[in-house]
C-alpha cells in the first residue's frame, strides 16, 4: 500500500446517553440584551396621537369614497358601503372600526332605522 497525503476526517462524535447533557441557561441566567423579536419599550399611542399623523385620503381611493358616503347627512348603509368598495360586510365593519375609529380618530355613529337597516355616519366630536 502506498501512503496517501490525504487525511480522513473523523466521524462526528455520537453523544453518550449515559453522560449528562449540558444544562441550558434559564432566562434569568442569560446576560441582559435585546431579544431577537423584542420591540423597544414605549408608551402606547392614544387615538388623538395617531390621528395627527394620518393624512387625508387620496382622491378616488376607497377610503375617500367611504368618507364621502359617511359624511352625508343621512350617512350610508352597510349595503351602500359594500357596493362602493366591493368589500364583504365584515371587511367594511372592520374598516370602520380599525381605520376610521382607531387610526384616523374619527367618531363613527351607528344607528338602526325603523326598517331594520343599520346606517353609519361620521359625526363631529
Amino acid at each position: 500500500m502506498i501512503p496517501s497525503d490525504r487525511t480522513v476526517a473523523a466521524a462526528p462524535a455520537i453523544p453518550d446517553p449515559k453522560q449528562p447533557r449540558a444544562q441550558k441557561l434559564s432566562r434569568a441566567d442569560k446576560p441582559p440584551g435585546r431579544r431577537r423579536n423584542a420591540k423597544p419599550a414605549g408608551r402606547a399611542k392614544t387615538t388623538a396621537q395617531r390621528a395627527k399623523k394620518t393624512a387625508a385620503p387620496q382622491r378616488g381611493s376607497k377610503t375617500a369614497k367611504i368618507l364621502a358616503l359617511l359624511k352625508r347627512p343621512g350617512g350610508a348603509s352597510l349595503q351602500q358601503l359594500q357596493k362602493a368598495t366591493g368589500w364583504q360586510a365584515h371587511s367594511v365593519r372592520g374598516f370602520l372600526s380599525g381605520t376610521l375609529k382607531k387610526k384616523m380618530g374619527l367618531r363613527v355613529h351607528s344607528a338602526k332605522l325603523q326598517d331594520g337597516q343599520r346606517t353609519y355616519r361620521v359625526t363631529s366630536k
